[in-house]
C-alpha cells in the first residue's frame, strides 16, 4: 500500500514536468516566430520538388490504375504483363497533360487576341464619344441643361490612356523578365517532380511496403497501426476526390457547351473547356472560367455577356445543388462549409495547387477526427455502463438475494 502513494507522487511529478516543459517550449516558439516560420519555410521550399512529384504521382495514378485494370486483361503472355505499368503511365501522362495542353492552346491565343480588341474598342468608343459630343447639341436632349454640365475631355483621356500604355512598356519588361525567371524555377521544379512521380509510379508497391516495415519496426505497434490507417485514409480520399472532380468538370464543360450552343453565343470550344479545368477547383473555379469566358464573349457582343453570364450562374446553381453533391459530396464526405474553409486556406497557402489539394486534406482530417470522436464517445459510453454496473449493492433497494441475482445475470 507503501508504493502505492509513491508511484503517484511520481507520476504527478512527471505530470507537472511534462506541463512545465510545455510552457516553456510554446514561449520559446513564440518569441521566436518569425525566425521559426522563416526556418520552416526554408526546410519546405527544399522538399518543394518532391512534393509537387507527389502531387503529380497522386493525380496521374488515378487514370493509370483504370489503364492498369484494362491493358491485356485477358492476357497471361509475361512480356505483356511487365508491359502493362509503363504503357499505363505513359497514357495517363498523355492524358493528363494534354487536356492542360488543349485547353491551353485554345485559350491563351484568343485570350491575348481579346485584349488587344478589348483596347483597341476602347480607343475607338472614345473617338466616337467625341465625335458625337461635337456633333450633336447636348442641350436639346432630355435633361440636357443638367448634361451640359458634365465636362469631359475624351481627347484627353485617349491621350493619358496612350501614354499610360506606353510609360509602362518598361515596366512590362522588368516584370516580363522576374516572370521568367519565376516561370524557369517553376519548370525545373516541376521537372524534378515529374521525373520524381516516375519512380513513384513504377515502385508504388515496393514504396508501400517498405513504409509498412519501417513503421513497425520503429514505431510502437498501436502507433504504426495508426499511421498506416491515416495514410490508407490519405489515399483513398485524393484518389476519390481526384477522380470525382474530373467528373464533375466533364460534366460542367459539356453542359456548358451544349447550353452555349442552344444560346448561340461564340468561342463554344474555348470556353466551355476553360470551364471544365477551373471547375477542377472547387467552388470558386467554375467562378474564374465565367469571368474570363464573359470577358472574352464582352469584345464581340456586350448584350450576349449579359446573357453567358446569366447562363453560367444558373449553371452553377444546377452544378452546385445536384451534380456537386452527388458526384463529389459522396466522395470526399465533407459539409460545404468545410470545403469553402479548405478552399480559402488552401488558395492563401498555394495558390490554385493549394486549392485543389486543401479539399482532400481536410476531408481526411475531418473524417480522422469524426473516427476518434466517435471512438472516444464509444469508450466512455462503455465507462458509464461499467460504473452502473459496479455501483455500490447498499443503494440498491432491493434485498441482498436480489442483488446477488443481478450480477449473476450481469
Amino acid at each position: 500500500m507503501a508504493q502505492k502513494p509513491k508511484r503517484n507522487a511520481k507520476n504527478f511529478a512527471k505530470w507537472i514536468i511534462g506541463i512545465a516543459t510545455a510552457c516553456i517550449l510554446i514561449y520559446i516558439a513564440a518569441s521566436n516566430l518569425p525566425g521559426i516560420l522563416s526556418g520552416v519555410s526554408k526546410v519546405i521550399s527544399l522538399f518543394i520538388p518532391l512534393i509537387v512529384g507527389l502531387v503529380i504521382a497522386l493525380i496521374i495514378n488515378v487514370p493509370m490504375r483504370s489503364f492498369e485494370k484494362r491493358l491485356f486483361a485477358k492476357t497471361n503472355n509475361p512480356k505483356l504483363l511487365k508491359l502493362k505499368r509503363p504503357l499505363s503511365i505513359i497514357l495517363a501522362e498523355l492524358l493528363v497533360f494534354g487536356i492542360f495542353v488543349l485547353v491551353a492552346l485554345l485559350v491563351i491565343p484568343e485570350l491575348v487576341k481579346a485584349i488587344a480588341l478589348l483596347s483597341s474598342n476602347l480607343i475607338n468608343f472614345i473617338d466616337k464619344m467625341a465625335q458625337f459630343e461635337s456633333s450633336i447639341d447636348i442641350s436639346d436632349l432630355p435633361f440636357g441643361n443638367y448634361l451640359t454640365l458634365i465636362d469631359i475631355d475624351w481627347e484627353q483621356i485617349k491621350n493619358e490612356i496612350e501614354l499610360f500604355v506606353r510609360s509602362q512598356g518598361s515596366n512590362v519588361m522588368n516584370t516580363a523578365l522576374s516572370t521568367l525567371t519565376s516561370v524557369a524555377g517553376g519548370v525545373i521544379n516541376f521537372v524534378v517532380g515529374f521525373v520524381f512521380a516516375i519512380y513513384v509510379l513504377f515502385h508504388k508497391e515496393k514504396l508501400q511496403s517498405q513504409s509498412i516495415r519501417l513503421m513497425n519496426a520503429w514505431l510502437p505497434s498501436k502507433l504504426s497501426r495508426y499511421s498506416q490507417h491515416v495514410a490508407s485514409v490519405f489515399s483513398d480520399t485524393f484518389r476519390n476526390f481526384i477522380a470525382a472532380q474530373t467528373t464533375e468538370a466533364l460534366i460542367l464543360g459539356s453542359l456548358c457547351a451544349v447550353g452555349m450552343m442552344i444560346l448561340r453565343l461564340p468561342y463554344i470550344p474555348m470556353i466551355s473547356a476553360l470551364v471544365g479545368v477551373t471547375a477542377l477547383i472547387p467552388v470558386i473555379g467554375a467562378f474564374i472560367g465565367t469571368i474570363i469566358g464573359a470577358f472574352m464573349i464582352l469584345t464581340v457582343d456586350p448584350i450576349k455577356t449579359i446573357i453567358f453570364v446569366v447562363f453560367l450562374l444558373i449553371l452553377q446553381q444546377i452544378e452546385g445543388n445536384l451534380i456537386y453533391p452527388k458526384v463529389v459530396g459522396a466522395s470526399i464526405r465533407l459539409p460545404a462549409m468545410w470545403v469553402l474553409a479548405a478552399v480559402t486556406v488552401g488558395g492563401s497557402i498555394g495558390g490554385a495547387l493549394g486549392m485543389l489539394i486543401g479539399v482532400p486534406t481536410t476531408s481526411a482530417i475531418y473524417t480522422l477526427v469524426r473516427e476518434a470522436t466517435e471512438k472516444r464517445e464509444h469508450r466512455l459510453a462503455s465507462d458509464e455502463i461499467i460504473e452502473d454496473i459496479g455501483s455500490d449493492p447498499q443503494e440498491d433497494d432491493t434485498g441482498p438475494d436480489e442483488q446477488t441475482r443481478k450480477k449473476q445475470n450481469t
